[in-house]
């Protein structure tokens, strides 16, 4: 991107400049002159740095298997960035203002000279200017310079989009969401669990790498951006952390279950209206978000179930990576997300089958967790069933119902493991891991 910005200067050095991903196409014709209004705005326009058009996919399934849509994000979530001081930069999909880029801040009595940029020619020779753009794009160009630091795309995070977007807005620049009906660019969702899995692993270890540097919109953005704007940024930061409370959600109250200790109140008492009332109310709201957004109800499960899968894998190993480079155990890596996928893996895809196929401490952390449940689930059933007389499932009710909850997300997990016999299916190293983890934790619980 920065080697692009360094070329572009030298052929067009045009004032707005756009990004898209390498896997992502125009779709909507207007989409620059759409952009253009916002920069050239007479009122506003001087302060506009960006204009950021929604991330859409043209391969999803009816149902959204891999939760891969973003729809909330991109349909709620955005425009309430955008309310509350301008969305971030998602590295697509976005028309920048050259000098942005270049590290300029804005200032108060800034215009844009748009008649300087009508009559521009390239005096140099072809072979002049080749052989100047092979020096601005070559390695050695940004040694002790300020590229990557001050100037163009920031280094060193993951994330590097939110990190800049986050820079210009601390620089005074103001950004604008701007989401068509038909959508501005198109691009590939993942077709797999693992890729799923592995992009949202990078987008919340750099996400959380940004929140606990320097970089903080609580520090880099103080009094420099609204507060609200700083809180909005904390959604996407704080993913990776968030894998602590479903962790413990998905296996604590199990476990307790399984031991016999109740967790919540018994379901004669009134203090379970409180619990109820959360769960319930909750979980209808994300219903509703998905359906305005025209999403189906097995999508939303689906979407529920991509949510337990994310937050137990793909951001406990954001945090943990996070906490070893921290440590330096390990050093940054950008992992690229795989877009492209063979006849089978595409077939099974669109009949929306879950692809696992491979070995990943991932899948087994998914297995072993899916079977503790199961175990438990069962478990507590005979001990509630045993003691009727009792009335001993008052007390559980809430864990049952937790617990099965999750035994009902897992089912793909359950059917990869012991029925589906394609190359699909979860390995056997897996399948036998994962087994005795999750015996050996439920004997644990036990002693």
């Amino acid at each position: 991107m920065n080697a692009l910005i360094r070329v572009s200067s030298r052929i067009s050095n045009s004032p707005i400049i756009l990004n898209v991903d390498c896997d992502m196409y125009s779709n909507n014709s207007k989409s620059v002159r759409d952009a253009l209004c916002f920069f050239m705005d007479e009122e506003k326009g001087n302060e506009v740095g960006f204009v950021q058009f929604p991330q859409a996919f043209e391969n999803l399934t009816k149902n959204d298997v891999y939760s891969s849509s973003l729809n909330v994000i991109m349909e709620l979530e955005m425009p309430g960035f955008d309310g509350n001081g301008g969305p971030c930069y998602i590295g697509t999909g976005c028309f920048h203002r050259r000098e942005t880029l270049f590290g300029k801040k804005y200032k108060k009595n800034y215009k844009t000279d748009w008649k300087r940029w009508s009559n521009r020619s390239v005096e140099e020779s072809t072979s002049v200017l080749e052989e100047t753009s092979k020096v601005l794009a070559s390695c050695s160009y940004e040694e002790n310079t300020q590229w990557g630091k001050e100037t163009g795309l920031k280094y060193d995070c993951a994330v590097e989009d939110v990190l800049t977007g986050l820079t210009m807005q601390c620089q005074g620049w103001r950004s604008i969401y701007f989401n068509p009906e038909r959508k501005g660019f198109l691009g590939v969702a993942p077709t797999t669990l693992l890729q799923s899995l592995v992009q949202h692993k990078r987008w919340s270890e750099g996400d959380f790498h940004i929140f606990a540097s320097r970089n903080c919109p609580f520090v880099l953005g103080y009094k420099k951006i609204p507060l609200k704007l700083q809180l909005s940024y904390c959604i996407y930061l704080l993913w990776a952390p968030n894998c602590l409370a479903t962790l413990y959600y998905a296996t604590v109250p199990s476990l307790c279950l399984l031991r016999g200790i109740s967790l919540f109140p018994q379901i004669s008492d009134s203090w379970v209206l409180a619990f109820a009332f959360v769960i319930f109310l909750h979980r209808a709201y994300s219903l509703g978000e998905c359906i305005w957004f025209g999403g189906t109800f097995k999508g939303w499960w689906n979407d529920q179930r991509m949510w337990v899968y994310k937050r137990t894998t793909s951001y406990f190993f954001g945090l943990l990576d996070h906490i070893l480079k921290r440590l330096g155990f390990t050093k940054s890596a950008f992992v690229i997300t795989t877009k492209v996928a063979g006849d089978d893996v595409s077939r099974r895809y669109e009949q929306e089958v879950m692809e696992f196929g491979t070995s990943s401490p991932m899948f087994t952390i998914l297995a072993t967790l899916a079977l503790l449940n199961a175990f438990c689930f069962f478990g507590g059933l005979k001990k509630v069933i045993a003691d009727l007389e009792t009335l001993v499932w008052e007390r559980f009710a809430l864990q049952i119902l937790l617990c099965g909850l999750l035994v009902l997300i897992n089912l793909p997990v359950y059917h990869g493991l012991f029925f589906r016999k394609d190359v699909a299916s979860l390995p056997t190293s897996v399948s036998y891991q994962s087994t005795i983890f999750a015996l050996l934790v439920c004997v644990i619980a036990l002693c």
